[in-house]
């Protein structure tokens, strides 16, 4: 199988790209964390890379809103790059911060076919304030949508830490949330634990089943082609089955469910 090569790319503030660079490791890719003063002084760096993952944290201290400034430098100094990158049959995840910078930088929804995005143009979507105004950590139940993505292949669901303060997801109107869903560019939803055959109509979940609010209890997006994706959850921070809080009641075992999304990236270039 190809080894992939890996870019982790982080910023001032960003505190999870080792254990993200650690879950690409483990399925066989060659990761490198990077520096996103290092791709500035060098974008064409970027084409050495299959993949590219924005891994968690707060990112220049979220301190104009979480992700802003990280999504300029990739919008603005990296855009040709990241361009070049997304037309490519390459990989993009971002995980947490790493959503909320491809989200304001507009790369998601529309991926490729909406980048670079216009000058001036109104946001599709952001993500803000959770619903409790409070930075919320707590595990999640996960239902994979209809998306393609190449990351969630193989998953129908999934349970996942969260642990952000900015993670409500607001689409420009109600158009745009309905566009997504018919465009299978819904890639999880937040889901209870008690739904009966996945059902569980179009109503917002309560707290904490949807920890944030998130309008039609998304919790990622990901492009078209399904080489795109953002995700509030934290799929490295369940690689070993010990890290679930229920591993004991559960008798699991062995990997944690979130290495699938890391191994399907690195096994997408077999």
């Amino acid at each position: 199988m190809a080894t992939p090569k890996v870019c982790v790319l982080r910023a001032p503030g960003t505190n999870c790209d080792v254990e993200t660079a650690h879950a690409f490791d483990m399925c066989g890719a060659s990761s490198e964390r990077t520096h996103v003063f290092r791709l500035l002084e060098d974008p064409a760096m970027l084409a050495e890379y299959q993949v590219l993952c924005i891994p968690g944290g707060f990112s220049y201290g979220d301190d104009i809103g979480a992700g802003v400034i990280f999504s300029r430098q990739l919008s603005g100094q990296l855009g040709d790059a990241l361009g070049e990158f997304l037309q490519a049959d390459k990989l993009l995840l971002g995980i947490c911060n790493g959503f909320q910078v491809l989200l304001k930088a507009g790369i998601l929804p529309g991926g490729d076919a909406t980048w670079p995005p216009a000058a001036v143009t109104q946001p599709r979507a952001t993500l803000t304030w959770n619903d409790n105004g409070k930075y919320t950590a707590v595990w999640v139940r996960l239902r994979t949508g209809s998306s393609s993505s190449v990351f969630l292949r193989g998953i129908d669901e999934i349970d996942m830490p969260v642990a952000h303060a900015e993670g409500k997801l607001v689409a420009r109107d109600e158009a745009e949330l309905q566009r997504w869903q018919s465009d299978g560019l819904v890639a999880m939803t937040y889901c209870s634990q008690s739904a009966v055959n996945g059902d569980e109509g179009s109503a917002v979940l309560p707290f904490p089943e949807n920890p944030n609010g998130s309008a039609g209890n998304v919790a990622g997006l990901s492009d078209a082609t399904g080489r795109v994706l953002g995700l509030m959850p934290h799929p490295e921070r369940f690689i070993h089955a010990t890290q679930h809080p229920q591993w004991t009641r559960r008798n699991l075992t062995g990997e944690g469910d979130g290495l699938k999304v890391f191994r399907n990236a690195v096994e997408y270039f077999a």
